[in-house]
């Protein structure tokens, strides 16, 4: 199973690196786009929970890394919760 990580920048201009144990992320996300916080924070949860499940289903368990990344996007995430306009890029994939 193909690992991916992708490079976002979150509001306040901190980059951070993100792990994903599938390439499934490049369904939910396009380098170079801005996304509102909320908006990437689903797509996060949606896109990471695809890819641990589909470590369950070739190794018969979850991926705890990414779960573990989704839970550091999400208290990331809630810095920026009193800021309407917050949006978070994706910089990039590798």
């Amino acid at each position: 199973m193909p690992v991916m990580h992708f490079r976002i920048r979150w509001p306040d201009g901190n980059e951070a690196n993100c792990y994903s144990p599938s390439q499934v992320i490049s369904d939910f996300f396009v380098p170079g786009t801005e996304y509102p916080l909320n908006d990437f924070v689903d797509r996060s949860r949606q896109a990471l929970g695809i890819a641990s499940e589909r470590v369950r289903q070739k190794y018969g368990y979850a991926c705890s890394a990414a779960m573990d990344q989704l839970e550091q996007i999400e208290r990331d995430a809630a810095r920026f919760d009193d800021r309407p306009d917050a949006t978070v890029k994706v910089i990039e994939f590798s």
